[in-house]
């Protein structure tokens, strides 16, 4: 007799959290590494499907604000999830519709302007292989989401901003020639893709794997090496901030990156900040989000 009380107890709490989830789609965890699937992308406040030659994505967005006719957006890309993405989507922190809204709304008050986190694919419900980051198709798709976001929306001008691989994807959005960025904000970016696994490794005292990234693939799509894509536009500010001991993305690597900007006659700024020890990859006093602010404004 308790064990079938235990059971209906127990069934009746699945239907309870049923119910709850029913009433609260924003509190379902997020799928990770999904397929594209366009009858699944049809949230009109948080999902774009996004086309190209050679591929498809249904990209998610998360606003803190309204963005209807914004003369200027802050468009925020994470870094990698590397252990994110090994775990199942309802043990994610933060990885529901409702979370992330919170967080784009704490960040849209605090920089005093509209501010939407786009998702790289492969995380917080974007389709597509976060394994596979940092190939040309990543970008093409961020990329495509960006214009969507525009035509949705009406959007005046984008401010960028990236931290490590969402820095890398800034610059890549950069390299695919927009010419509607006011300002790009990348803090600890990783750039010279094959060069940095290599120093890493090294450092590691694990074997080379030359012409390969830190994912183990082939021909990343380097934005060190398509500076010339970058649309010249003087009045545009670029920002590389960094510290000089990061142990995930090397400064000298950033550094690099910067005096290819100026080569190529890009104004851009290279600053040196305080970060988290022991990896000093994590910056201190919200730099990022502070200059991405202040450049919008």
């Amino acid at each position: 007799m308790g064990k079938i009380l235990r059971l209906l107890a127990f069934g009746a709490a699945l239907v309870t959290a049923s119910s709850v989830l029913a009433l609260n789609p924003g509190s379902t965890p997020l799928p990770w590494n999904a397929p594209a699937e366009r009858t699944r992308c049809t949230d009109p406040d948080s999902a774009l499907w996004v086309e190209w030659a050679r591929g498809e994505e249904c990209i998610r967005y998360f606003a803190g604000a309204s963005l209807d006719d914004a003369p200027v957006v802050i468009v925020m890309f994470h870094g990698d999830r590397n252990s994110e993405m090994h775990q199942a989507p309802e043990a994610i922190r933060g990885n529901t519709l409702a979370a992330k809204v919170r967080q784009a709304k704490a960040l849209s008050k605090r920089a005093g302007v509209p501010l939407v986190i786009v998702a790289r694919p492969g995380t917080y419900g974007s389709s597509g292989n976060h394994r596979q980051r940092r190939q040309v198709r990543e970008f093409i798709a961020l990329n495509g989401a960006l214009d969507g976001l525009r035509k949705r929306y009406g959007i005046g001008q984008w401010v960028l901003l990236g931290h490590s691989g969402g820095a890398t994807a800034v610059a890549a959005l950069l390299t695919l020639g927009r010419d509607d960025v006011k300002c790009a904000v990348m803090t600890s970016g990783a750039f010279a893709l094959v060069q940095r696994a290599q120093m890493i490794r090294q450092s590691r005292g694990l074997p080379s794997r030359p012409g390969r990234d830190t994912n183990g693939l082939l021909n990343p799509y380097d934005p060190t090496q398509h500076i010339d894509g970058i649309v010249p536009a003087p009045k545009r500010q670029l920002f590389v901030i960094g510290n000089v001991e990061d142990r995930v993305a090397p400064f000298v690597l950033q550094e690099s990156f910067f005096q290819a900007l100026i080569k190529a006659g890009h104004p851009a700024q290279l600053i040196k900040a305080k970060a988290v020890a022991p990896v000093f990859h994590q910056l201190r006093n919200d730099i990022g989000l502070k200059t991405a602010a202040g450049c919008a404004a």
